[in-house]
């Protein structure tokens, strides 16, 4: 297992300088004038001059890319902003901060909505496939079948403004959405990301139970299933102990791409309720031209999604026990 572990992690920094190598080129070799596109509206021949010698432009690609990569380890000195320090991702040109620190201000919120849904998605997602899953053919396996089809079928710019009208300002159920830090105040950390929580679980929810429902079925037609209840175990020690273990690896698989995408940020959860995390910084940075900062938002949410399937691949060993990591 941990030679498993190392050999994914030095594939997964690989891929990693990969995705910066390719974003760096896109956002910096193909515009026309990167420094234009960062300096603003309000630019000044001076700050134009200061982002140019910044950027390091007038070097070529490699060295640019190059600049960057060593200023994560080592720091990297800015003229007129001084010393950025290691991990440094440049600076924003839009704020005159640093990248990385900003992206870590913004990351405890994209993390508290990533992973408070991805609870309530997991337990009612995966609940209804399983129940639909033994109530197959029957009302309840109708329902959820149907529920999960009309759930997907939702958009979270639609849902969300619905629910924020209703349940917050017309009915003063749920409480305005905002972002309190979980060590200051728990209830209030909790009550200001219900509401996101439920919409952005709305769609996740459909999706599992499909998933978890269709898996069940598979497993619970298979030989050693079948075998297993010949032998005159119970339904209910057939059901978790084989058909379950079994049709926990696509689940597992999904969930690691979904949690890995919300960490890089829910754009259109948080830009619909104005939370102030990893996904509507990138928006920022989009209509800002911000191009330091979207690149590190970028090699961000890539750096989720490639970590994210190492920890599910290493699950899969104590999931499946036919499956062996060498």
């Amino acid at each position: 297992m941990f030679r498993f572990l190392v050999r994914r992690t030095i594939g997964a920094l690989v891929i990693l300088l990969i995705i910066s190598a390719i974003t760096f080129w896109l956002f910096y070799a193909v515009p026309r004038d990167p420094a234009m596109m960062s300096c603003g509206k309000n630019c000044t021949p001076a700050s134009l001059a200061q982002i140019r010698h910044n950027l390091g432009i007038d070097h070529p690609i490699p060295v640019q890319y190059w600049s960057w990569l060593k200023g994560i380890f080592v720091g990297r000195d800015y003229s007129g902003f001084g010393h950025c320090n290691a991990p440094c991702l440049g600076y924003s040109f839009a704020n005159n901060e640093p990248v990385f620190g900003t992206i870590m201000d913004r990351l405890p919120l994209t993390l508290s909505l990533a992973f408070g849904s991805a609870v309530i998605f997991l337990i009612f997602g995966v609940g209804a496939g399983m129940i639909a899953a033994l109530k197959q053919g029957k009302f309840l396996d109708k329902f959820a079948s149907s529920a999960s089809l009309l759930g997907s079928s939702l958009q979270i710019y639609f849902v969300g403004y619905i629910a924020l009208y209703f349940f917050t300002f017309k009915l003063g159920i749920l409480d305005q959405p905002s972002y309190t830090a979980l060590t200051d105040n728990p209830v209030q950390w909790f009550s200001g990301l219900l509401l996101p929580w439920i919409v952005l679980s709305i769609i996740f929810t459909a999706n599992y139970t499909r998933m978890a429902r269709s898996q069940l079925v598979e497993q619970l037609g298979e030989d050693y299933v079948r075998t297993a209840r010949a032998k005159g175990l119970s339904g209910a020690n057939v059901f978790l102990r084989f058909a379950w273990r079994g049709a926990m690896g696509p689940i597992v698989t999904l969930f690691g791409i979904d949690l890995g995408t919300l960490i890089g940020g829910a754009i259109i959860t948080e830009q619909v309720f104005s939370l102030q995390g990893i996904g509507r910084l990138s928006v920022t940075s989009v209509i800002q031209s911000d191009l330091p900062m979207l690149l590190g938002v970028t090699v961000l949410s890539a750096a989720a999604i490639v970590f994210s399937n190492i920890i599910v691949d290493a699950v899969y060993a104590f999931i499946d026990p036919r499956i062996r990591l060498a």
